[in-house]
């Protein structure tokens, strides 16, 4: 249901860093870029993610109640991501650890102060 989403930030250049570790972890890679944006997508050009310095050149800041989500094929992923963010900036909003019986997540924000979540959920038995 979700083309994509993009996330603001006053800083390009840094935010690329940051996210395209995450993008490497889940198997992505950039997908398009301009002097205000960039985005990444898997292989088989699911749902984007973006970084995007405001148009009204304001400045950004991270939405009160927004939050990504970031699936992941295994809990070691959830933990790499956590990992990064906080070694690289970003702050911690929820140490990785069981949320449930089938789901499994790290909660965290990015320099620029976007919520996200690295989540992972175990095949459910049919």
């Amino acid at each position: 249901m979700l083309g994509y989403a993009t996330m603001g930030t006053n800083d390009l250049e840094r935010a690329g860093k940051f996210y395209d570790v995450i993008a490497g972890i889940v198997g992505a890679q950039r997908a398009f870029e301009t002097d205000r944006v960039i985005t990444w997508s898997t292989p088989d050009k699911g749902a984007m993610i973006g970084v995007i310095k405001p148009l009204n050149g304001e400045p950004a800041t991270g939405g009160n109640g927004s939050m990504f989500g970031i699936p992941v094929d295994s809990t070691d992923k959830v933990h790499q991501i956590y990992d990064h963010a906080l070694a690289n900036g970003g702050s911690d909003e929820g140490p990785p650890g069981p949320r449930g019986e089938a789901f499994y997540a790290a909660y965290f924000r990015d320099p620029d102060g976007n919520k996200l979540v690295a989540f992972f959920m175990p095949p459910q038995e049919q």
